[in-house]
Parts: C-alpha cells; sequence; structure tokens
C-alpha cells in the first residue's frame, strides 16, 4: 500500500488524563458482544480473529496500566475492531472500516481511533489520544511478539524477555511483516523508549495470552 506523508506534528508527547477534562470518560457505543460479532461478521480466518483479540486485550492491559481504567472497555473495543476491514478488503485498509463501523453503530471517536493505527500507511487520520498512540505503537509489535514467542520452547510470552525481543527486532528478516518503522514511530509518538514498549507490551501480552487461547479453542 502506498505510505502517506508524515506530516509534522508536536502530537508526539502523550494526551495526559488530566487534560482531557472532568467527565470525559470515553464509553463504548456497542457491547462487548455486539463488537466480537461484528468482528467474526468480516473476518472468518483464525489468524485475524486472534490478533483482534490479542490487541483487545493489550488495549485493556495498557488502559488500566496508563490510568484510564474507566474507559478499559473503549480502549479494548477499540483494539477488538481494529482490523475490521483487513480480511476482506486488504487493499482498502482503514478506508471501508468507516462503513462497516457505521452501520453497526460505532461512534465517530472509535472509528477515528481504529483508522488512526494505519497512519502513514493506508489512513490519513493521526494518532493523537494517547489510546491511539497506544494502538498505533502495540499492533505492529503484537505480532512481532508473538512470533517471538512461538520460537521459543514454550511457545508462550510467559517467559520472553526484552532481550530476547531486541535480539529478534534487530534481524530485519525475522518477522519481516512486522514495521520496524511503525513500532519505532509508536515509541516516539508516546515519548517512550523503545525498551519501555517492550517490556509493557509483553506484559500486556501475558496478562490476556491464556484468555485469547481459551477463546480460540472455543471457536476450533
Amino acid at each position: 500500500m502506498k505510505s502517506l506523508e508524515k506530516k509534522s506534528s508536536d502530537s508526539a508527547k502523550p494526551v495526559k488524563k488530566e487534560d482531557r477534562g472532568a467527565g470525559a470518560a470515553k464509553k463504548s457505543s456497542i457491547s462487548r458482544d455486539q463488537a466480537l460479532e461484528l468482528l467474526k461478521k468480516y473476518n472468518k480466518e483464525p489468524f485475524h480473529i486472534q490478533h483482534a483479540l490479542t490487541v483487545e486485550g493489550v488495549m485493556r492491559w495498557y488502559a488500566k496500566e496508563l490510568g484510564y481504567g474507566e474507559e478499559e472497555e473503549f480502549w479494548g473495543i477499540t483494539g477488538l475492531l481494529h482490523d475490521i476491514d483487513f480480511e476482506l478488503y486488504p487493499e482498502e485498509h482503514c478506508k471501508k472500516a468507516p462503513e462497516l463501523l457505521r452501520e453497526a453503530g460505532v461512534s465517530e471517536d472509535m472509528i477515528y481511533a481504529v483508522c488512526s493505527h494505519g497512519y502513514g500507511i493506508c489512513s490519513e487520520e493521526e494518532p493523537r489520544l494517547e489510546m491511539e498512540k497506544v494502538l498505533f505503537a502495540a499492533d505492529e509489535l503484537t505480532g512481532l511478539i508473538w512470533s517471538c514467542a512461538l520460537m521459543r520452547p514454550s511457545k508462550s510470552t510467559m517467559d520472553l524477555e526484552v532481550k530476547s525481543l531486541k535480539k529478534k527486532f534487530k534481524d530485519k528478516r525475522f518477522a519481516a511483516g512486522c514495521s520496524r518503522e511503525i513500532i519505532s514511530q509508536g515509541a516516539d509518538r508516546l515519548g517512550w523508549e523503545l525498551d519501555e514498549l517492550f517490556d509493557k507490551t509483553i506484559l500486556a501480552m501475558r496478562s490476556c495470552e491464556a484468555a485469547v487461547a481459551e477463546a480460540m479453542e472455543r471457536e476450533s
């Protein structure tokens, strides 16, 4: 897909929770069950379902970790639906999503967040809120982390350490489809060092690994 020119922005600094104003907590306009049904309407491949469930779990962990516990459902459902259009419309990724999501009653703020994860690749919506920046950074990274985990005897993130992930990150041939550039940009947008992003996202994936595995067992 054609890359979009990066826009200069001073939005690399995270949006602090206290700067959003009182009573500004984001709420999802659809339930988690409705979101899962919507995901499965357009996605049948187990790989895509597993990735969506993983990103959902990672986003829920980050919401609590970064002090947005009241927005956990919004963060999680955004993660669950972030690739809603990819399986059926790969050439229209983040272009077809708004149509599919609006038909299901998804709010515009969640639609923007979903599309922002493709900024600079297939979307012009730039990550602005901290939640959007986390999704942008963690989406690609979850793929790299899981690829690393599958290389281990345990086939799990539970014993994966940052040093092992860093080694694979430097090897551009390993999991070549996981963009190192986007992961690095994501860390920069959050104002974090790569090690911090790696460490947090490994912990986030550990938090949901068992639940995702159980869900995939039910799907099979």
